[in-house]
């Protein structure tokens, strides 16, 4: 399969618009006033998610999608060695992607040096669409083996991948955007698929909060294996989000930031 050299051309493109389009919404619509200096934590968040891509390329020549295309022509995971219809493999393919993601998100919390690096999402002690792409490169870098190994496996095509990554990726600038939508809207929303105030109780400086909604993409994972919470809708306008041991503006720090995980406290 030959996968098009325009695509992550394409794919930055449509993340840029919609990291765009969420951050105007939330600006004008906003489900909390923020208490941190917003240029800062912004120029931070945005740094830390530069570099972690930079040193990806550098270190990880090998991409998701380019595994899905090396999977496919080698025969290689349980997608490329059975037929099944288009629209059933597509399904399966997205669930199972989806389910991994929540997976891994779920061991991110439990394993301890994982956690460290983990820490440094969390950290933000605000959430909005900045938070989004506010990940360590060490977790980047995890995280796109732990990736590479789920595909290898499945082996989906690279067209399955491409669109899960898009939604993947646009789904978390939706769920961390500081976006206050109609209780109704969220109700039914949140059915399916997880909204801003469902995450936002995940980044709650409370352990018993901060160990639940772990879903980034489908809210059903976290209600079939017990790990969904729901609040009230006051809550979130008092809740305090980040590390309970890190409240200070050291948090909008970028060298701070990227030496959080080897700092144990």
């Amino acid at each position: 399969m030959v996968v098009n050299m325009d695509m992550p051309i394409i794919r930055i493109s449509l993340f840029l618009f919609i990291l765009v389009f969420f951050a105007l919404l939330e600006n004008f619509y906003p489900r909390r006033r923020p208490v941190c200096n917003t240029k800062k934590r912004w120029r931070t968040n945005f740094s830390i998610s530069i570099i972690s891509q930079v040193l990806l390329q550098l270190m990880l020549p090998l991409s998701a999608v380019l595994t899905a295309v090396l999977a496919s022509d080698n025969n290689f995971g349980l997608f490329n060695n059975i037929e099944w219809p288009i629209l059933i493999e597509g399904v399966l393919v997205f669930l199972l992607l989806d389910f991994s993601i929540y997976i891994q998100h779920v061991l991110s919390h439990k394993v301890p040096i994982i956690w460290q690096i983990h820490k440094v999402h969390h950290s933000d002690r605000e959430l909005d669409t900045s938070t989004a792409v506010r990940f360590h490169p060490l977790e980047i870098y995890i995280s796109m083996l732990y990736k590479i190994s789920v595909i290898l496996i499945l082996g989906p095509s690279a067209v399955l991948v491409i669109i899960f990554e898009i939604v993947l990726s646009s789904s978390a600038i939706f769920n961390h955007a500081n976006l206050k939508l109609p209780t109704k809207i969220d109700g039914l929303l949140r059915k399916v698929i997880v909204t801003p105030d469902m995450h936002r109780l995940h980044h709650s400086v409370r352990e018993c909060e901060s160990n639940k909604n772990y879903g980034f993409n489908f809210s059903f994972w976290d209600r079939s294996f017990g790990t969904y919470l729901k609040l009230s809708d006051e809550y979130h306008k008092k809740m305090t989000l980040g590390l309970e041991s890190h409240q200070s503006t050291n948090t909008n720090r970028l060298i701070w930031s990227l030496l959080l995980p080897f700092v144990k406290k």
